[in-house]
């Protein structure tokens, strides 16, 4: 059975990681530190917190910019679950926009028409690793008559002075937009290593801190240190330095990264432009050639004259299939030894969603994008052989079933 897509364990991550468990020190320490370090400096943001999931990551965002009862946060409906399950956790309402009909992002036209005073955030999500409309977004929320609607809470917001726009780039590390890296685009920018990404650290997530003046993005990544460790002022890295003895300033959270996972992550991220890049994009231009002539596929948008994805995910669709249809598609490509997924159900037709009243007819294109999507597997080892082997399965199967 060729995979969906495995993790890349090989001796160069089983040896660091080895060193990691053979140093004593396996929670947060100095391997947790320098992958913090290394990804500021790769993504060229202010600041880097790592935390042990992305999730983790866009809650502790919201939480330090106030968000809770009564303020909304705009999402696309088109997105994995946990964009806005972390709004719901901080008692916030998620409202879900539209998005575009070629490359799946959230359409910035329906975030203006969703934004109200009550309107604290704006969540884009990099879908499958391409970025979002960022100029347009950012341009959107410093408008004077944006400004205006803006009714800030706290200090923090009204710092800031305008909706806080925070990336859920969970797919997008190594992605760029106008030849910058994700992570210095927004004022907030989240990643995720979790196990099928790019780069993983099994588990775990990145926040980058890019906001503007007079924001110090360094005192902000020592607070949320501190809030993603029980709201202690030390943890156990500081306390080797001679003095023990801690407090507890805020009922924080337990969001930290570990050394193991970081161990993970920086062998990955010193490979990951002149290596792990190289071979997705191979993968993704060999499905490109062989599905581009056949007019029952739609492919995906991964390379513009200003994006460029960080190829995480093959967003293949059927032309004019129905939702019925493709899971028939899907059932028969597996019988052939293929494992295919899906990328993702839009959130009202997850039933927490709709039963708090959101609907998928008010979300036409991400319905319309969804029930003809499905995703191919991209991952290391892939061989061309077995890359072959992908798109004859699809082929064959969507003749059997579309005719």
């Amino acid at each position: 059975m060729i995979p969906f897509s495995p993790p890349r364990i090989d001796d160069k991550i089983i040896a660091e990681v080895v060193d990691t468990l053979k140093s004593g020190w396996i929670t947060t320490g100095p391997k947790t530190k320098l992958f913090e370090k290394r990804l500021t400096e790769y993504t060229g943001g202010k600041s880097t917190l790592c935390v042990n999931s992305a999730t983790a990551g866009l809650e502790i965002a919201l939480r330090w910019f106030g968000v809770g009862q009564g303020d909304e946060v705009i999402v696309p409906a088109y997105t994995y679950c946990a964009t806005a399950n972390v709004v719901v956790h901080c008692g916030a309402k998620p409202v879900m926009v539209d998005v575009n009909a070629d490359d799946f992002d959230i359409n910035v036209e329906k975030i203006r028409a969703a934004i109200t005073d009550r309107t604290k955030v704006i969540m884009p999500v990099d879908i499958a690793g391409f970025p979002c409309d960022y100029d347009e977004i950012m341009s959107l929320v410093s408008e004077e008559g944006i400004r205006r609607k803006f009714s800030p809470n706290n200090e923090i917001q009204k710092q800031l002075g305008r909706i806080m726009v925070l990336a859920d780039s969970s797919h997008s590390i190594g992605a760029k937009y106008k030849g910058k890296h994700t992570g210095s685009l927004t004022d907030v920018t989240v990643f995720s290593f979790h196990a099928v990404k790019n780069l993983t650290t099994a588990e775990g997530g990145a926040v980058i801190f890019n906001l503007p003046e007079p924001f110090d993005n360094e005192e902000i990544y020592k607070f949320l240190c501190v809030l993603s460790l029980h709201g202690q002022n030390k943890d156990a890295l500081a306390k080797t330095k001679g003095n023990w003895k801690y407090d507890v300033i805020t009922a924080g959270f337990k969001m930290n990264m570990t050394d193991i996972m970081a161990s993970m992550g920086l062998v990955e991220l010193a490979r990951y432009d002149d290596d792990t890049l190289v071979k997705r994009k191979k993968i993704f231009d060999f499905y490109t050639s062989q599905f581009k002539d056949d007019n029952r596929f739609v492919l995906p948008v991964y390379e513009t004259a200003d994006k460029r994805t960080s190829y995480h995910v093959y967003l293949l669709r059927v032309n004019g299939a129905t939702e019925e249809q493709r899971n028939e598609i899907i059932r028969r490509i597996m019988t052939r030894e293929v494992s295919v997924n899906v990328h993702f159900q839009p959130l009202p037709l997850l039933s927490f969603y709709s039963g708090l009243g959101y609907k998928m007819s008010d979300y036409p294109q991400a319905y319309d994008n969804y029930k003809c999507e499905i995703s191919l597997p991209v991952y290391y080892d892939l061989t061309d052989e077995q890359m072959q082997t992908v798109v004859d399965a699809v082929k064959e199967s969507v003749k059997e079933v579309m005719g």
